[in-house]
């Protein structure tokens, strides 16, 4: 693991989590993963820490999976993408299970992995050109953690996730994914005032209501809907469709930016 493509900042009681690879617009790729994963549980042992902010470097929250190492990786059978798959939805279940109060603070591009991830918080804020979605199914994958219908109900997820359309923030709050919406400059100050309002909450009061407040959605079959998703999407992954023979061939030999702009083209700009 590289410490260095997760930063880790403590601001009194609430601790910044940042997703170091802005080159990559964030790409969340197996070593980002595994860190991430590490520093939620060493943060969440953490006593001095009362709220875990996670955000992204640069002007993108994140994009998303590494696409471009997962097509390197050349990783084909059902058995092989559920390791991979279950690896990232570890990492998403542990931000939603987390006993801190967790906020994403997102600007730019929040999408595919990185949505879910972001939708694992407690709460989000994003910044007025923050765009949100799940782009994944135009390429023959889909959502690997389904916390979708969970937030914003079944007709708007069914729209997002069978289109694979792309919403502004201003949409997310109005649809409820998403708590406010701010500008680029006063993000880091809005996210700091609600994590310092949070942060006066006695430790075991936010504890005791995080706990409460994951065993209502798991009786409501949250993680039962996320592990069954979880079979599916292995299959889907592993599955033959022309289009993402297609998308794969363009990102070896054009480039990933090549292969998005033509997975996209045939849907309309996002």
């Amino acid at each position: 693991m590289d410490e260095s493509i997760v930063l880790t900042e403590l601001r009194g009681g609430t601790a910044w989590v940042t997703i170091n690879r802005p080159a990559k617009l964030n790409a969340l790729s197996s070593a980002v993963v595994a860190t991430l994963r590490t520093t939620m549980r060493e943060l969440d042992a953490n006593d001095a820490v009362r709220v875990i902010v996670i955000t992204g470097a640069g002007t993108s929250f994140s994009v998303g999976y590494d696409i471009a190492e997962e097509v390197a990786a050349g990783i084909s059978r059902a058995e092989d993408w559920h390791a991979q798959l279950s690896r990232n939805v570890d990492l998403s279940m542990a931000v939603w299970a987390s006993t801190k109060p967790t906020i994403a603070a997102v600007d730019g591009w929040c999408l595919a992995g990185a949505c879910e991830l972001a939708m694992a918080c407690d709460l989000i804020v994003a910044t007025e050109r923050s765009r949100f979605g799940e782009p994944e199914i135009r390429f023959g994958s889909g959502p690997v953690t389904l916390l979708m219908p969970f937030l914003i109900g079944q007709k708007k997820t069914n729209e997002l996730l069978l289109t694979g359309d792309v919403i502004s923030a201003t949409e997310a709050e109005r649809i409820g994914m998403i708590n406010r919406v701010t500008s680029v400059e006063d993000l880091q100050r809005t996210v700091d005032r609600l994590a310092n309002k949070i942060g006066l909450t006695p430790p075991v009061t936010l504890r005791l209501t995080k706990i409460a407040l994951v065993r209502a959605y798991e009786a409501m079959g949250l993680r039962q809907a996320v592990h069954s998703n979880l079979d599916v999407a292995a299959t889907l992954n592993s599955a033959y469709s022309p289009e993402k023979v297609e998308f794969g061939e363009r990102v070896k030999t054009q480039g990933l930016r090549e292969a998005l702009n033509w997975r996209d083209s045939r849907y309309g700009k996002l």
